[in-house]
């Protein structure tokens, strides 16, 4: 750099625009929106599946959507640092909309009186009770209330 690009002050604004490039890199807010909406776009575009990272909220939601047949199959891959979540779709689209409900800025907790069928009971909510995570039906029948995860439809 040239002494008047250097007078100029052109080299501050350039160094100021690279540490905010690698602040705002990798910053993942919710990453279990970021889950259901990779698993909703893959299914819109005709993918059969779609990998995602690992962690194991992610993972139990992933097979509770198995059990209720909203996927065919889900299993892990990799070790250590690498773990992926591998989620094999269904040739036909089973997600027509997700919602998430309780966010990182507000959660929403409900007891056992207010757990409601989603959709007229064609939908599921995934809630993450005492026991660990079940579906909003599941919640009913033990008796348990928590926070309502999302939404799926």
């Amino acid at each position: 750099m040239d002494y008047a690009g250097f007078v100029s002050g052109k080299w501050q604004i350039r160094v100021r625009f690279l540490e905010l490039k690698n602040q705002a890199g990798n910053i993942m807010t919710d990453p279990i929106a970021d889950m259901l909406n990779r698993i909703k776009n893959a299914q819109a575009v005709s993918h059969e599946s779609v990998s995602l990272p690992f962690s194991k909220i992610k993972y139990d939601i992933a097979v509770i959507m198995q059990k209720e047949g909203f996927v065919k199959e889900v299993e892990k891959k990799g070790r250590k640092d690498k773990k992926l979540i591998k989620v094999v779709l269904k040739k036909e689209a089973q997600i027509t909309g997700l919602r998430k409900v309780s966010k990182p800025g507000q959660r929403i907790y409900i007891s056992v009186k207010n757990i409601r069928p989603v959709r007229g009971g064609y939908g599921l909510a995934i809630m993450s009770t005492p026991k660990g995570l079940m579906s909003g039906k599941d919640a009913r029948k033990n008796r348990l209330g928590g926070e309502v995860i999302c939404e799926i439809w």
